[in-house]
């Protein structure tokens, strides 16, 4: 296999450290000094390139980059002809409308005719469109959060993480209109090789993830308890029971899915379980 895959990832900031994280998990060695715009993987057929997020769907699209990571926000606003092949669960965010703290706010209605400033144009235009709302859309980039406070807009639509940035130029959340996190996007015209090592990278990700969501769970039970705790962890296929030494008693060996964990753990408290360890798991192949 000669074919080497492109992967524009963000250069700096919070998406391209999730990014390198990812990679870096996967066990694909990259150095990429600082300043460097390309970089080639040492054990793996990847080629990086360090790109402006808002550039990647267009690379991807336009068949410069094989693949990108990048918000879905951004895949949404640019509407670049690419498919998005795997959320990353990492850099989630929301999109929201924002006013001032001292305005009284009853609805979307309540922005018929407003100002509103944003670095998202499209999705804010097709959500007003959606419900019905006809408002003038200023199209800045950058520091969206001082609109108001400079008379430019009444209102704002920007990227909100904890909100404490809104918060500390006055303003509060009215809509919540997108939800997002990092997604892997692919170019739609890729040949048989480059698909090859891409479902070898999407097999490393999801064994990632796999291992993200479960947690490894040993626990000493007696025997007359068995039946009922394995009732409470059938895990991947059955758990694995193991007989101790004291007669009578066995270890009981599973994978618990994080959601279920603390409902789990009461249940088997419950059935006489002890002893009970949760060890957190690196990767995990199904």
């Amino acid at each position: 296999m000669n074919s080497t895959v492109r992967l524009a990832v963000q250069k700096s900031g919070r998406l391209s450290e999730g990014s390198m994280k990812l990679i870096s998990s996967c066990g694909i060695h990259v150095s990429n000094g600082k300043g460097k715009l390309k970089a080639m993987a040492s054990n793996f057929p990847i080629e990086f390139l360090f790109l402006r997020d808002d550039d990647i769907p267009g690379y991807v699209a336009d068949g410069v980059a094989d693949l990108g990571i990048v918000g879905e926000n951004v895949v949404a606003e640019k509407d670049k002809d690419v498919k998005a092949i795997k959320k990353l669960g990492f850099s989630r965010c929301r999109l929201s409308i924002a006013i001032e703290k001292s305005k009284p706010y009853k609805g979307i209605q309540d922005l018929e005719g407003k100002n509103i400033a944003t670095s998202y144009p499209k999705i804010l235009g097709d959500y007003l469109s959606k419900n019905g709302v006809k408002a003038d859309i200023h199209e800045i980039s950058g520091s969206v959060e001082i609109a108001p406070s400079i008379g430019l807009a009444e209102a704002v639509c920007d990227i909100v993480s904890s909100g404490s940035t809104l918060f500390t130029n006055g303003l509060k959340e009215v809509e919540t209109i997108y939800r997002s996190e990092a997604v892997m996007i692919a170019n739609h015209n890729l040949d048989a090789e480059k698909e090859e090592i891409i479902n070898k990278l999407l097999f490393r990700i999801e064994a990632l993830q796999s291992a993200q969501n479960n947690k490894y769970i040993l626990l000493n039970a007696p025997e007359q308890s068995l039946d009922k705790i394995i009732s409470l962890l059938p895990g991947m296929r059955s758990p694995t029971v193991l007989p101790l030494a004291e007669k009578g008693w066995v270890s009981v060996h599973s994978v618990i899915n994080e959601n279920d964990f603390w409902e789990k753990i009461e249940g088997l408290r419950e059935a006489g379980a002890e002893g009970i360890l949760v060890v957190p798991i690196e990767k995990m192949i199904l």
